[in-house]
């Protein structure tokens, strides 16, 4: 069951990113199993993920070695599917003993009613090539054949065509699915936060009603993560000095507006603004 603190990241892209991502994820996984909470993998942790009969890509092993002893020490973990490591099974459920699912999560996490979902195929017409050759992917059938390619070339083949960097983000610079996320925050019975990734593009928005959303970013550009408390929504970074900084907050409750949407969701940088804040250096 996860609970609070409840820690959440997204789009590593490990094993198309450089080195340094992963290990950056692999030391940030260590540091939170002295930790409490839990953890929610928001997809495309690994930019490609499938397990033959007895194989799997190896360049997820530390992820999924830190992964496994961050359970081991205890933590719940639920790991969402992207649109990139949407082949889980076995070995990421029963071996690294992660709940791996492929549909968005809704979870009331203590004031909280949050639904996080990875993004990938909700912008309509912006979405449509992916949309069509999404469910031939997925389809039994096609797992079924990409068994019987042999594992190194197959993981050749998948991060060769793959187009995702560390330093992709969204054409629409992340407003496609910030007006969704408001949309389901603002709709009757709606969570009050949404969590996207997919995008690259990090933030958090407070809709009229109070309701959230929150996009991570992508780990793989800057480590960055959002961490829930009973009180407070924060977006972090972590820094070479090793301490984490606050980028972005919002109080449970607390009495802020949406921002003007035409200025879009501005990717968070060095000397950059959060949905037009300037950020407390």
């Amino acid at each position: 069951m996860l609970s609070l603190p409840c820690f959440i990241l997204s789009d590593a892209h490990v094993g198309a990113a450089p080195a340094a991502t992963a290990d950056a994820l692999v030391a940030f996984l260590r540091r939170l199993r002295s930790e409490p909470g839990s953890l929610i993998l928001n997809g495309d942790i690994l930019d490609f993920w499938f397990e033959w009969r007895r194989s799997i890509p190896s360049f997820a092993l530390p992820v999924l070695g830190a992964l496994r002893e961050l359970r081991a020490a205890g933590m719940p973990i639920t790991w969402i599917a992207g649109n990139h490591d949407c082949w889980g099974g076995d070995v990421l459920r029963d071996i690294v003993g992660v709940t791996y699912q492929t549909t968005p999560l809704r979870v009331q996490l203590g004031p909280w009613d949050v639904q996080v979902e990875h993004g990938d195929g909700l912008r309509g017409d912006a979405d449509r090539g992916y949309l069509r050759v999404k469910p031939i992917l997925r389809h039994p059938l096609s797992v079924w054949a990409f068994k019987l390619v042999h594992p190194d070339f197959g993981t050749r083949l998948a991060l060769g065509t793959s187009t995702a960097s560390r330093v992709h983000s969204a054409e629409d610079n992340g407003t496609g699915l910030r007006d969704i996320a408001i949309a389901r925050v603002m709709a009757a019975g709606g969570p009050n936060v949404v969590v996207f990734g997919h995008s690259h593009v990090a933030g958090i928005t407070r809709a009229p009603n109070g309701g959230v959303y929150a996009n991570p970013g992508g780990w793989g550009a800057v480590p960055r993560y959002l961490k829930l408390t009973e009180t407070r929504l924060e977006l972090i970074e972590l820094t070479a000095s090793g301490e984490d900084r606050c980028l972005d907050a919002v109080e449970y409750g607390a009495d802020e507006t949406l921002p003007d949407p035409t200025k879009g969701v501005g990717r968070i940088g060095r000397d950059e603004a959060v949905d037009g804040r300037a950020l407390d250096r």
